[in-house]
């Protein structure tokens, strides 16, 4: 029979009755008067939700494309994104709605437009005239896979090459099938038995537009006159084809094979290359062949005015170079460079300075698109260097493992962090200016700065300005580097409670004000942190080491007023001051052979130096404890006022005064409860196996889950359950789950229901949904606060909710929030008269209750996993209370400010995004957002003030969000445009002899070749076209508030009417501008058509 605790049934009744039940007459009257006194100005109306940017490196990119006239560049993805680039600051990311791999890409140079291939043997056209790129049109192909593409420039009639090796061709203006095809047994007719493969290639020839350059797979190239419908010449190879290219003057034409060969072939000479060329191959004696070399992917013919013509290529290398890095080779004239890069070549295209392909080329640049970064080479200065990648695409340079986001900081933190991060840059750059500079900015309509904090496997932090849906690198910090680094695999006994990365970064608390940071990592460590702009050696770093243990012991714990306040020192409890001199490690083992007293990385025992910017105050270490590894830190809090951090895991609570670099605290979780312990808890047995190894606990904010506990902080696991194994009773836990800490707030409040006046005090809340009070009794400030003992002593005040604790925070009379007190940032080697009149300051507490009158309360707003509760201070009655879910559990939620009112914001675990009213807990908005599809979302989703969120969306990629309708409604402004009116560049000049000679570039009519009336229609069961959405600027969200919902449908009717009609009008502006650049290039080759050469 299922035991009940009569506690916990008549605690779930009096806060029930505190809303309902009118029995209860004084919380009626008290819960009525608070209603009438907190004006609620939050409504639904303001809270709407939409995708604002994603920044970034693509995740798993596929294909690479750049306009030379408006300088955008697009990146696709094996997702089906599409992200394009502009100048720094103007990017845009847009997904195919079918998810398949993006194979290709073709821009309409200097058009606004852009051709996507995908591996669904779908093309779509995407209008880049708008701030959100949509798609025009779509053609989806039946009976043929699609494996290449070209856009001859200025032309609007798109080659497509398929994996049966035929050639059709679509018209981009209307995305249809034109009736002429290259049928691949007419290509080759008997030049080859086989079938010749797929087509690889297909380019005009740069001086005549009626040859077209066709590759096969098989090493087989055709030059098909358009004209006349057949082959002018085939070349055939021994060795498969990978790519093709021409030399500007159509005379030449250069291949790339599967042996790491180069061909160059004279057009007027098919029977053998003009020349073959192995970049990488080994010349042998006596005339022999070179040996093979590994596939060249890619090649590229680029010419210059003044001296030798650039070939460049990808792949090639000998089979011998075993672990060498992937490599571009770039081979000007008789040398050649070998390019080394950190991560595979997915694609590279070289910038010239020309977008026609009959004049010389003069490139400048080669941009290198790698499996995880994005590389830019000057080819205009010796030795090749790389320029100065401005976008934000090193955010996954070590995985991330947590991340925290802040708005409204102060106006001088990121001046400061941008200072102390400039000296952190590499040298050696290119001099010249980023070549990708097209598109304008937005107009920046946010006045307020934000930070984004990013924590990393390899131990390194890095702050990111986040203002104004940008984003920068502002500094980086490398926590592992006060840690001794293990030489080989044999020197490392104490990091194995993990496999790899044990400085991985697990949990941030910052105060911005303060500047004060502190972190914990994976091997249960704490490191805290000031902020200085000065550099310092630091002798001996200040250590502390800390035996938090778990037990339960049969004998009663003593009642929790009793418990003596300074150290406490818990059942089996030891903490260690400081050693300034030599570093404690007390013990190595126990008398039973067994670690003990061991921290699980080893500090460095040498001077430290420190540059400007962040600075080790102080290093804390959990220890092993009888053979068991410390278990890993679930919730952390520093207060810069109080000079304290506490930080706690399933086996207790440790608090530490970093001023006086004492332990205050260290208690098991059961020994905060003293005498109330609401549980029947089984004495503990000691464990005998080793807690799993691995590396970041995938939880959120501290919730221990026995399955999953500790999943390395790279792995991406996906797991669409997420069943909770917490004990259904609460009577018996069983000892697998322990109770772990998983949250904590400082702050100046009432502690018990007695109290007059607040104190400075912690909340911590646990797993099971209990929230505890511990009292801060602080020393007066200046030199007294470095001499007098802080005394902690917990409260006895407990309160309970359904499901682990997540977040707490304070609200005044007013309904305002109140901030935990903090210090204002001064520098900490200052000179003495400034100490002196450090020593008068007092903390600054921005706490309005520090100036209360007695009479007055103050709110708790405590959000669990399934609920929240408003309770009444210092009376500790609920006077509101929301069940947020029955059936799944919230994963974050913060307490923000919007609007100039606060609300609760939560993210569950089934995808729902919701807010609430403070203090009333009213539903303002509820929106299906996100299935929660793997641990890298929960660990990385975060609220913050001004209606912003962010999560890391893949591992490479943050997609920024917005709660707020104001914001929804602004961001058509911030957003940059990607398209700008830019000028063609003059067509290169044929001179007067090319033009008596029949010289220079042939035009052609390809209207009179492809269109309906000479070459008939396509068969309609080649493909089907299908008309885009077509990209109404400026989609709202889903967003949907539980209040309004039909006047916000009514006015989306009018919106989308509105939209439709202006789409039609930009539809029908492009088109005609495009039918009469059409007609007015077919009137000027009538006009020159019959005329002799001396009459022009």
């Amino acid at each position: 029979m299922r035991k009940f605790n009569i506690r916990k049934v008549l605690d779930g009744l009096t806060a029930v009755s505190a809303v309902a039940s009118a029995s209860s007459a004084a919380q009626q009257q008290q819960a009525g008067n608070r209603e009438t006194e907190i004006q609620e100005t939050l409504q639904s109306e303001h809270f709407q939700l939409c995708k604002t940017v994603r920044h970034g490196f693509p995740y798993q990119p596929s294909a690479l494309a750049f306009d030379p006239v408006q300088k955008i560049l697009a990146i696709g993805t094996q997702t089906g994104a599409l992200r394009l680039f502009g100048r720094p600051g103007v990017e845009c990311y847009c997904q195919h709605d079918s998810g398949a791999a993006v194979i290709q890409l073709q821009f309409l140079i200097n058009e606004g437009a852009l051709v996507s291939a995908l591996a669904d043997d779908t093309l779509h056209l995407w209008n880049l005239r708008q701030k959100r790129p949509a798609i025009l049109h779509s053609l989806k192909f039946n009976r043929e896979r699609i494996t290449f593409c070209h856009l001859p420039f200025q032309s609007k009639w798109l080659y497509v090459g398929t994996e049966r090796g035929n050639i059709h061709i679509v018209n981009v203006e209307s995305f249809t099938l034109s009736g002429y095809v290259i049928m691949w047994n007419k290509a080759i007719e008997l030049s080859s038995k086989s079938h010749p493969g797929p087509v690889v290639h297909i380019s005009d020839n740069p001086m005549d537009e009626g040859k077209l350059l066709i590759g096969f797979e098989s090493g087989t190239v055709v030059l098909w006159d358009l004209k006349s419908k057949k082959a002018d010449y085939r070349y055939t190879h021994d060795e498969a084809i990978h790519s093709v290219a021409w030399h500007h003057e159509g005379k030449q034409f250069i291949c790339s094979h599967s042996d790491g060969t180069l061909t160059i072939w004279n057009v007027k000479s098919p029977t053998k290359p003009f020349q073959t060329i192995t970049p990488h191959g080994k010349q042998l004696k006596d005339g022999k062949k070179p040996e093979p070399c590994k596939p060249i992917l890619k090649v590229e013919y680029k010419t210059t005015r003044a001296g030798e013509p650039f070939i460049i290529l990808s792949g090639g290398l000998s089979y011998d170079t075993v672990g060498r890095r992937p490599c571009l080779t770039v081979m000007h004239g008789k040398s050649t460079a070998v390019l080394e890069m950190d991560y595979s070549i997915v694609d590279f295209l070289t910038l010239c300075e020309t977008p026609y392909p009959n004049d010389f080329q003069e490139p400048y640049a080669v941009v290198v698109l790698l499996e995880k970064d994005l590389v830019l080479i000057d080819l205009a200065q010796n030795g090749y260097p790389i320029f100065e990648n401005p976008y934000p695409l090193t955010i996954h340079e070590s995985p991330v493992t947590c991340c925290e986001y802040f708005a409204d900081c102060p106006v001088d933190l990121i001046p400061a962090l941008y200072s102390v991060g400039a000296r952190q840059k590499r040298q050696g750059y290119s001099k010249k200016e980023w070549p990708i500079s097209g598109g304008n900015w937005g107009v920046i309509t946010q006045s307020y700065s934000e930070i984004i904090i990013t924590g990393h496997a390899d131990g390194s932090i890095k702050f990111w300005d986040a203002s104004a849906i940008t984003l920068q690198v502002l500094y980086k910090l490398k926590t592992a580097k006060v840690f001794e680094k293990s030489r080989n695999k044999d020197d490392r006994p104490n990091t194995d409670i993990v496999d790899e990365d044990p400085y991985a970064i697990q949990i941030i608390s910052w105060c911005p004000e303060s500047r004060m940071l502190c972190i914990a990592g994976v091997s249960a460590h704490v490191i805290i942190y000031r902020f200085s702009k000065q550099e310092v050696t630091t002798e001996v770093i200040p250590m502390l080491e800390v035996r938090l243990l778990y037990e339960i012991n049969d004998v009663e714990t003593p009642d929790s007023e009793q418990v003596p306040p300074v150290p406490t020192p818990g059942t089996g409890s030891n903490p260690q001051s400081v050693v300034p001199q030599s570093h404690p490690s007390t013990s190595s083992s126990s008398s039973d052979g067994l670690r003990d007293n061991v921290p699980c990385l080893k500090v460095k025992n040498s001077p430290l130096k420190q540059s400007p910017g962040y600075q080790i105050e102080l290093v804390i270490q959990l220890v092993w404890v009888s053979g068991e590894p410390p278990q890993q830190i679930t919730s952390l809090a520093i207060n810069s006022a109080y000079g304290l951090v506490v930080f706690g895991n399933c086996n207790g609570i440790a608090m530490v005064d970093y001023l006086q670099k004492t332990v205050l605290l260290n208690l098991g979780t059961i020994e905060l409860y003293g005498s109330n312990d609401p549980y029947r808890r089984e004495p503990r047995s000691p464990r005998k196996t080793r807690q799993p190894s691995g590396g970041l606990c995938d939880i959120n904010e501290g919730t221990v889950v026995p399955e999953d506990r500790c999943k390395s902080p790279t792995s991406d696991v996906k797991d669409n359950s997420f069943s909770r194994s917490r004990s259904s009773s609460v009577t018996s836990i069983d000892k697998e789950s322990r109770e772990a800490i998983s949250a904590l707030h400082f702050c100046e409040t009432f502690t018990r229901k007695a109290d007059t006046s607040p104190s400075p005090c912690l909340w911590v809340g646990t797993t099971l949904g209990t929230v505890l009070v511990i009292v801060l009794n602080l020393p007066p400030g200046g030199e007294q606060r470095l001499l007098q003992p802080v005394i902690v002593s917990p409260s006895g005040t407990i309160l309970r909710l359904k499901g682990a604790i997540l977040r707490m925070a304070f609200l005044d009379t007013t309904g305002s929030l109140v901030p935990p007190a903090h210090e204002t940032w001064r520098e900490h080697y200052e000179d003495k008269d400034e100490k002196e009149k450090a020593k008068k300051r007092r903390p600054v507490s921005v706490s309005p209750s520090s100036s209360q009158e007695i009479s007055e309360n103050q709110y708790a707003v405590i959000c669990s996993e399934k609920q929240a509760k408003v309770i009444s201070l210092p009376s500790q009655n609920c006077i509101y209370k929301q069940n947020i879910t029955e059936t799944s559990f919230v994963l974050r939620g913060d307490i923000v400010s919007l609007s100039n009112s606060i609300c609760l914001a939560c993210f569950c675990a089934n995808g729902h995004i919701m807010t609430f009213s403070l203090p009333s807990l009213r539903p303002l908005l509820d929106v299906y957002y996100l299935p929660l599809t793997n641990m890298r979302i929960a660990r990385t989703f975060c609220f913050t003030d001004n209606g912003q969120a962010l999560y890391l969306v893949s591992p490479t990629e943050i997609q920024r969000l917005t709660y707020s309708q104001e914001t929804c409604e602004n961001l058509q402004e911030m957003l940059g445009e990607l398209f700008t009116l830019v000028e063609t560049p003059e067509a290169p000049n044929r001179g007067f002899f090319k033009g008596l000679f029949g010289g220079g570039a042939q035009s052609l009519d390809r209207e009179e070749l492809f269109g309906e009336s000479a070459s008939g229609k396509a068969s309609r069961s080649l493909a089907q076209h299908i008309p885009g959405p077509g990209g109404i600027e400026g989609v709202k969200g889903a967003a949907s508030g539980v209040v309004g919902e039909l006047a916000r449908a009514r006015l989306a009717l009018d919106e989308r009417g509105q939209k439709l009609g202006e789409l039609e009008e930009k539809t029908a502006a492009m088109l005609y501008s495009a039918d009469s650049f059409s007609k007015h290039a077919h009137e000027m080759m009538l006009k020159y058509k019959d005329k002799k050469w001396y009459q022009f």
